[in-house]
């Protein structure tokens, strides 16, 4: 258990940033959600404009440190290369 004063607040903290990282988190996900049931069903546009939604999600997330730079460009590649597959 936390004994100094600091370390009571930085429990607080904590839990605050947890659930804060976790909405933001879960955002991105629906965002990158959208583009692949876009990309199942096929339809090119629909995905096209999911993907532009979605890759300022992943870069703001970059930016607020909840997810790793190269894992939003790696997830941004791949939807990418697959929205241009549809073709």
């Amino acid at each position: 258990m936390a004994n100094t004063p600091q370390a009571k607040k930085r429990i607080r903290r904590n839990a605050s940033r947890t659930a804060i990282n976790t909405n933001r988190m879960s955002r991105i996900r629906t965002f990158i959600k959208k583009v692949e049931g876009a990309l199942e069903s096929g339809n090119k546009a629909e995905a096209t404009a999911a993907l532009l939604a979605a890759q300022p999600e992943m870069a703001r997330g970059v930016a607020r440190g909840v997810l790793h730079k190269n894992t939003a460009s790696r997830k941004f590649a791949r939807l990418t290369k697959a929205v241009a597959a549809l073709g």
